[in-house]
């Protein structure tokens, strides 16, 4: 299968942004008139011809003094580095710039497969300005109007034949988990908590994790595989060269993982990254752990889990199906208790449900309470099947999808939680029409 990373660089005020906007799918990227506008890279999942590969967006590649540019330039360094194709994105209208070719001379030197993107041609007017761009040296050039989408599925094409195969590491009944969190949480020190041994380097510096490690191991008889992460930090706090990449390093992680643990830090409370960081793994659809670290330098009382128990479900409402432990991997105290919840997690989050067991739990449920009036009229759900799993996923069939509030969506959610235990793991509804 295809796979692999694709980054979209370029000097500044050529499009990029919305280049990368439109080969997602979505306005991910900030674009703005003046340059130098977009400072930090943006990820993005994309498909195309059911081949999936991950985008990059960076900053503009300048070699001046002028404001950012530095920091742009080893920003669209990295992602040369972590890419295995590079677009490189022009004005169409413009030509050739002497910007273009400090860029070009760059990429040449990655010794990566280069796509030139000529930008802005929405006017046949424009169209015998492409054919300059083959003296940057490079063999395909694609004619593109990022704003109207013109081009865009030739371009796409080249990016699927040219991106490499590639076969993500795969393990055979073993749990993959992987720990992520803001720098200097205790990631590392959890790691080596769970080894029992000095695997990863520990230091008091944030961000010594640089990269994502892969550690297999057996306990109590059974195979893991831990995933330490670099730590996850705020987009305007990025200053370190490597640091600038472990974004990526630990979506991915979060990607290969079937468990994810969330750690919090008992010293400094939670807070609104915290928050960010969890939104990853909820939105790969990945079961979860919440795990508080550094318990034991709380001054504590017949209370305190209890207060923090209350304010993680008030701030991580979004997660609310997840456990939460206390431990400290600094004195190695209530670690064993997270391997009971890994597999608990993971065992949920494999769960097939009989189809007559979860039409019966939905009946129940509609007698119960019937869904209320909603875009002019009520829901009827007529069978209900379990169709996938990782995580465990519903189709249901019913008069017409629209019919359905969040509220009742709910509801509906609650009830199969209440009669089956999906602990740590989303659930996933898909509504289809039944058609006559």
């Amino acid at each position: 299968m295809k796979c692999g990373t694709v980054a979209v660089v370029g000097r500044p005020n050529v499009g990029k942004s919305s280049l990368f906007n439109r080969l997602a799918g979505d306005k991910l990227a900030i674009t703005d008139d003046a340059s130098g506008i977009t400072r930090d890279r943006l990820y993005a999942k994309c498909n195309w011809l059911d081949q999936e590969f991950a985008l990059i967006d960076t900053g503009g590649i300048e070699l001046s003094s002028l404001p950012f540019m530095e920091e742009i330039r080893m920003q669209a360094n990295l992602a040369i580095d972590e890419a295995d194709l590079i677009i490189l994105v022009v004005d169409g209208r413009v030509g050739i710039t002497k910007e273009d070719t400090d860029v070009i001379n760059i990429l040449h030197r990655s010794k990566k497969p280069v796509i030139v993107a000529a930008n802005k041609i929405d006017d046949i007017k424009f169209m015998d300005n492409v054919y300059e761009f083959y003296n940057l040296g490079v063999e395909y050039v694609f004619a593109v109007s990022a704003l109207h989408g013109i081009g865009i599925g030739d371009l796409l094409d080249q990016v699927i034949a040219l991106l490499p195969e590639k076969k993500l590491k795969e393990y055979k009944d073993t749990v993959e988990f992987c720990l992520i969190g803001q720098p200097n949480v205790g990631k590392s020190s959890l790691t080596n908590a769970i080894l029992g041994t000095d695997r990863v380097i520990v230091s008091d510096i944030a961000g010594t994790t640089r990269d994502a490690i892969d550690t297999p191991f057996v306990r109590d008889g059974k195979n893991y595989v831990v995933i330490d992460t670099a730590g996850i930090r705020k987009s305007g706090k990025i200053y370190e060269n490597a640091e600038k990449y472990s974004l990526l390093r630990a979506i991915k992680a979060i990607e290969r993982s079937s468990v994810v643990l969330i750690l919090l830090d008992a010293i400094k409370g939670i807070d609104e990254q915290d928050k960010k960081v969890a939104g990853y793994a909820m939105d790969a659809g990945k079961a979860v752990i919440i795990v508080v670290n550094k318990w034991d330098a709380v001054t504590k009382d017949d209370k305190s889990m209890q207060r923090w128990i209350d304010q993680i479900r008030k701030e991580f409402v979004f997660l609310s199906y997840a456990p939460i432990c206390f431990v400290s991997a600094l004195k190695n105290q209530r670690v064993q208790t997270l391997f009971e919840e890994i597999q608990n997690v993971y065992n949920n989050y494999v769960k097939k449900i009989k189809t007559n067991v979860i039409n019966d739990i939905i009946l129940d449920a509609t007698l119960l309470k019937d869904s209320p009036v909603f875009n002019g009229d009520r829901l009827k759900i007529y069978y209900v099947s379990q169709i996938d799993k990782t995580p465990p996923t519903f189709v249901f069939f019913v008069n017409d999808p629209k019919y359905l509030h969040f509220s009742y969506h709910r509801y509906l959610e609650n009830k199969i939680r209440e009669a089956i235990d999906f602990t740590g793991t989303p659930i996933k509804f898909i509504l289809r029409k039944k058609e006559d």
